[in-house]
């Protein structure tokens, strides 16, 4: 049950923000600890409770109206989970780096990139150039590249418009490159010398003199990784997403998120942020406030049929003769709607003999600058591979942030916070079916939890990344590798206590496990090579309801780690993501496990090249510090 005062605080039209508006020197850290006596910077040590305290309807009811859910009406799976993520704020209110009267509200999700991670730099460089007021953007790791050219590319030309505006766009930027002042100091402002330097290689003020730029590296020592990874244009648009902004093979997602949720958003930037954080432009004007704009425009509507299908390139004519929108090159559009057409024309052949899966290779490998050939064949009709997914128009729906705060200290002690309350609770109350996209797969709470699941008759589908970070896996307390995890769930399910065979055959039928298989290749690829990986942090149960962010499903994301992620209530944008998911990949038809021990096997019987299986050796312990130094290093996945 909740407490009487959470609920008023819910309730309250008071937030970090609105104090912010009041008091605009004062810093959002300040205006937290005044309101909750907690900000970003204080630990959150909490287990989970052993049973959950949201059960009956009147309960729920409470529950719901501790969200700003307006008219929609949320399903029961959505306020059963969004109650136990309110039961974590008891301890803190901002466990989830937001003001409790803005963790449940509702916005809409117009659009959606499921592809290789410059298409995701690509879509965010045009949000950029197309901003009016202000862009907050946070990410885990930032590091020189064609990735990082894409983004500032767009702010020399949002420089030249805001200076042919009469302007100057103030520009956030907060990443995380450990620093031992950080010991100290957790956010260390990033001087000019620094962030124009080659690590880093953004435009000094004299290229854009029109940009009022603040950049600052954030991480709070030993193990409270910034890894949250979002951006806020204008307080209109907000984007959350898996990747880094760093040039590599993986495949990414992000959610473009209007309407009140943005407010949200924009708040946990201010309380990540936790220093003063002037100047800025949106402190008055709410998202909440004004209509969402992307369903507004007569070119959006174009991108679907009547009944709210996309329509794919073999249904709508496009420009197949449109230069790329490439770093050091850019090419910029003015709606979501010239960004599709565009993309239609880069993934044209570019020779009357090239197939659909060389097509799609050439686009895979730029990121990379390999040429790694398409092994997948040729079919009819054409393989769907589309990284730009507009979604059907749909009124509000539904929407909680369920995020957590960094923990630095190196124990497994911080687990009772909204993201790992969402993850349970979503598991242990969905009805059907559960379906999961991770690079990696082994937090311990997991473990019971989809064993639970699949006993009790759910269908547990999910879709794990071959070899991502096996090293810094192996290290003691990371539970290990998605192959040995796998495998210990295969096991259990086999040796149930009951030893009723039947049961645990049918459970054993229920968990379908994949390794991801990029949409131009026929066979999982170990990601030490580096050619083919995907990122995708996602989580759909029932069909309808979501979880998107920065959130994986390992040790370090569960305990440590800042997460940023959305849960969404929309059978409308599950479907869209869903159908998103399969048609960007082949991971499907060809990366299915062996339900004898979690594995991946060839047509011969071979585990892929470079898998460990589910025996690492001996020396494991020393793969997994090779591991963590790699993760210091940014060599690591996050």
């Amino acid at each position: 049950m909740l407490s009487e005062h959470l609920q008023q605080q819910c309730q309250s039209p008071d937030s970090i923000s609105s104090g912010l508006a009041i008091s605009p020197d004062r810093s959002p850290g300040d205006i937290s600890k005044e309101m909750y006596d907690s900000h970003n910077l204080v630990d959150v040590e909490a287990k989970m409770p052993k049973e959950r305290g949201i059960a009956s309807g009147t309960d729920l009811e409470l529950v719901r109206k501790c969200g700003n859910f307006g008219d929609t009406k949320p399903s029961e799976l959505f306020l059963r989970t969004f109650g136990d993520v309110l039961l974590t704020l008891e301890k803190d209110r901002v466990a989830g780096a937001v003001s409790p009267s803005l963790i449940g509200t509702t916005g809409v999700v117009p659009f959606a990139v499921i592809g290789p991670l410059h298409d995701v730099v690509r879509h965010m460089s045009n949000l950029i150039v197309r901003a009016e007021k202000e862009v907050l953007l946070a990410t885990n790791y930032w590091m020189a590249s064609d990735a990082t050219r894409l983004i500032t590319d767009a702010l020399l030309e949002l420089s030249k418009r805001a200076g042919a505006r009469g302007q100057k766009i103030p520009v956030k930027i907060m990443y995380d490159r450990g620093n031992v002042k950080q010991v100290f100091d957790n956010h260390q402002p990033v001087g000019q010398s620094e962030y124009t330097g080659k690590s880093i290689k953004i435009p000094p003020p004299e290229e854009i003199p029109n940009i009022d730029l603040s950049v600052v590296n954030f991480h709070r020592p030993m193990l409270g990784t910034f890894h949250a990874k979002f951006m806020i244009v204008d307080r209109q648009i907000a984007i959350t997403q898996s990747n880094n902004i760093q040039d590599n093979d993986n495949v990414e997602m992000m959610a473009q998120l209007e309407g009140p949720i943005v407010d949200s958003l924009w708040e946990t930037f201010l309380l990540s942020w936790h220093n003063s954080i002037q100047p800025l432009n949106c402190i008055n004007e709410r998202a909440a406030d004004k209509p969402a704009p992307t369903f507004l425009q007569e070119s959006f509507k174009d991108l679907l049929t009547p009944e709210g299908i996309f329509k794919l390139p073999d249904v709508k004519q496009y420009d197949s003769s449109l230069p790329e929108h490439m770093p050091g090159d850019p090419q910029y559009d003015v709606d979501v709607a010239g960004e599709i057409n565009r993309m239609h024309s880069m993934l044209s052949p570019k020779t009357a003999d090239e197939t659909r899966p060389e097509c799609i290779a050439r686009h895979l490998n730029i990121p990379t600058k390999l040429s790694l050939a398409a092994t997948a064949p040729a079919i009819d009709p054409p393989q769907h591979f589309f990284p730009f997914i507009p979604i059907p128009p749909h009124a509000p729906v539904p929407i909680a942030l369920v995020s957590r705060k960094p923990h630095g200290t190196p124990l497994h002690n911080s687990l009772h916070v909204p993201q790992n309350a969402a993850f349970l609770s979503v598991i242990a109350h969905a009805r059907h079916s559960i379906f999961i996209q991770t690079p990696d797969l082994n937090a311990s709470p997991l473990y019971e939890a989809l064993l639970s699941a699949l006993r009790r008759g759910i269908d547990v589908t999910y879709y794990v990344c071959l070899g991502y970070n096996d090293a810094g896996e192996l290290l003691p307390g990371q539970n290990g590798t998605n192959e040995m995890f796998a495998n210990s769930l295969y096991s259990a399910l086999r040796t149930d206590a009951t030893g009723d065979q039947a049961a645990q055959d049918a459970a054993v039928e229920r968990l379908t496990i994949h390794y991801y298989v990029a949409a131009d290749q026929v066979r999982p690829i170990h990601n030490k090579f580096k050619q083919r990986s995907c990122h995708i942090k996602l989580l759909i149960a029932d069909s309808h309801l979501a979880i998107q962010g920065s959130g994986n499903q390992d040790t370090q994301s569960w305990w440590q780690s800042q997460e940023v992620n959305v849960m969404i209530d929309s059978a409308v944008v599950c479907k869209a993501w869903r159908e998103g998911i399969e048609r960007n990949q082949n991971t499907r038809q060809y990366g299915m496990a062996s339900r004898r021990d979690g594995c991946w096997y060839d047509s011969e019987g071979k585990l892929a090249e470079g898998s460990l299986g589910t025996d690492p050796g001996k020396f494991a312990w020393a793969k997994g510090i090779v591991g963590a130094v790699n993760r210091a290093r940014g060599a690591g996945g996050f």
